[in-house]
């Protein structure tokens, strides 16, 4: 977790504990949604430099990742990010998601879309789109380890398929540590909960949108990137031809300075839209 920022945990309006987040700046709100390879410490890189931009940054762990509680019973995240904000007493806020993050934030946009002002989808997931075929051999060979009670490998199998060629050892390290919390949670839990499904339906979305995929990605995710930036009013898309599945954390500065373009409106004044 970055040390310059405040860990809280606030009482949620259901009755259970808040997310777990921190909460830093004084600006233009900006939320950020981890992958479910990891936690809201997926956005160390970025974190310093876009309090620097002048933003209110607020990430959060959603239920059974990193330091916030496995859900007691079906649940929504979008839900759940809704009232972390109404805690925290932000109205409107951009948004940025990745992978699974990036599902959230779609429900969160198309839920409530007069609470996300711009949103960011880097290699994102969708509860708009049927899963896989690659989708489901990857599950299947994640469920095989982990019963078999082979967890490291699950591991490695989840760093092997996520980061692309750019990823650093350190970036390894860190999707190694943050998958393996994520484990040992929710294989602790005594029941596993499916989130309850969407309700909203993608044309409801009018956030700003840059839809960002890369090359070096599953198929699926890619498609899903292609079909968003065709279907979402006035959306952007830019392909990554360096980008596996989480390239804020294979080139943490450059998809800074791509965050920060896009929130300030600059994005399309250096490149063609």
């Amino acid at each position: 977790m970055s040390p310059i920022a405040e860990v809280r945990s606030l009482p949620a309006p259901g009755g259970q504990p808040s997310l777990a987040h921190d909460v830093a700046g004084s600006g233009r709100p900006l939320l950020l949604l981890h992958s479910s390879a990891g936690d809201r410490r997926m956005w160390d890189p970025q974190w310093s430099g876009l309090l620097d931009s002048g933003y209110r940054v607020v990430r959060c762990d959603f239920r059974g990742y990193g330091q916030s509680p496995v859900p007691t019973g079906p649940g929504q995240d979008a839900q759940d990010v809704v009232d972390l904000l109404d805690t925290l007493g932000v109205g409107r806020t951009d948004v940025v998601g990745a992978s699974y993050g990036g599902r959230v934030a779609l429900e969160l946009a198309a839920g409530w879309p007069t609470r996300v002002d711009a949103l960011v989808l880097l290699c994102a997931g969708s509860p708009f789109h049927p899963s896989t075929e690659e989708l489901d051999a990857f599950d299947d060979r994640e469920t095989a380890l982990i019963e078999s009670g082979a967890i490291e490998s699950a591991v490695e199998l989840n760093v092997r398929t996520w980061l692309g060629p750019e990823a650093d050892a350190g970036a390894r390290d860190l999707v190694r540590r943050m998958q393996r919390r994520s484990y040992d949670l929710q294989l602790a839990a005594p029941e596993q909960f499916d989130p309850l499904p969407t309700q909203s339906e993608l044309s409801h979305v009018r956030a700003r949108t840059l839809v960002v995929t890369g090359r070096h990605d599953l198929t699926t995710f890619r498609r899903i990137g292609a079909d968003l930036a065709a279907r979402l009013p006035g959306a952007r898309r830019v392909d990554l031809p360096w980008a596996g599945h989480l390239p804020s954390l294979e080139r943490s500065d450059e998809i800074l300075s791509l965050l920060v373009d896009f929130l300030e409106g600059l994005w399309c004044r250096r490149r063609p839209c």
